[in-house]
């Protein structure tokens, strides 16, 4: 059975800096946007709850360092054409599959007074002593935490202590994150956030090798099969012929 363990510090939101995002209105839309590209631009949309979606048009540069810095679980000012600054969130962006720079960015509007729901990726610190000291393999399902709060209170990142484990019978859970009041984790309290798990036995070592063993002799290539294929259907052509 494994234990729940509460050491400190195990849970830290790193709080993100606000940081503000210039942008320019954009009327050269759908094949269009390629003008926007060639300019050393990204084409954009800012929607949101209650407001007309808005094409708009981003620095490159600018965005891809802002993104580095802040990610998509971080509330940014966009300022667009000089205009009074609206809070947002990089909802999606669509990649280039060659270059992988930004092709498309969708913004989402939100009000500081209403909570949202936005993915918090979880980070690890230290190393747990049962990987160390015992050569056991870290286990933790979960890339990032679903969580709802305002969004002043959002943390740019969950840091997760690994040091706490120590035996393969400690475990991390949501229960175990010391989450400042206001942020709602809905995946629940009682999903394992990490855990150790010791190392694999001899015997279990020697049945995993003994499973993944194949049988070459009972194995076609793929030519083989061909041939057998094209020799089945000679003999079935002979036999038409010899029946009429």
């Amino acid at each position: 059975m494994l234990t729940n363990i509460r050491y400190y510090p195990i849970f830290r939101a790193r709080k993100p800096m606000t940081r503000t995002l210039t942008a320019a209105s954009r009327t050269d839309l759908g094949r269009q946007a390629t003008k926007v590209r060639n300019a050393g631009r990204i084409p954009a949309i800012v929607y949101g709850h209650g407001i007309e979606p808005k094409p708009i048009s981003l620095d490159m540069s600018e965005f891809i360092k802002m993104y580095r810095e802040a990610g998509s679980s971080s509330v940014i000012d966009v300022a667009i054409d000089g205009t009074e600054a609206v809070k947002a969130l990089v909802q999606e962006i669509q990649l280039h599959p060659l270059t992988m720079r930004p092709r498309h960015v969708d913004l989402r509007q939100i009000r500081m007074d209403e909570e949202i729901t936005v993915d918090v990726p979880i980070m690890f610190m230290n190393e747990a002593p049962a990987v160390k000291e015992l050569a056991g393999t870290l286990v933790h399902p979960y890339e990032t935490l679903t969580v709802t709060c305002l969004p002043g209170d959002l943390p740019r990142e969950i840091m997760v202590d690994l040091s706490v484990l120590k035996t393969f019978e400690d475990t991390i859970t949501v229960a175990d994150l010391a989450l400042p009041t206001g942020i709602t984790v809905e995946e629940g309290t009682s999903i394992t956030i990490a855990t150790v798990v010791p190392p694999l036995t001899e015997e279990q070592l020697k049945k995993m090798e003994d499973e993944s063993k194949v049988d070459v002799t009972a194995v076609k290539t793929e030519a083989e099969e061909k041939k057998d294929a094209e020799e089945a259907e000679k003999a079935e052509g002979a036999e038409e012929t010899k029946a009429e």
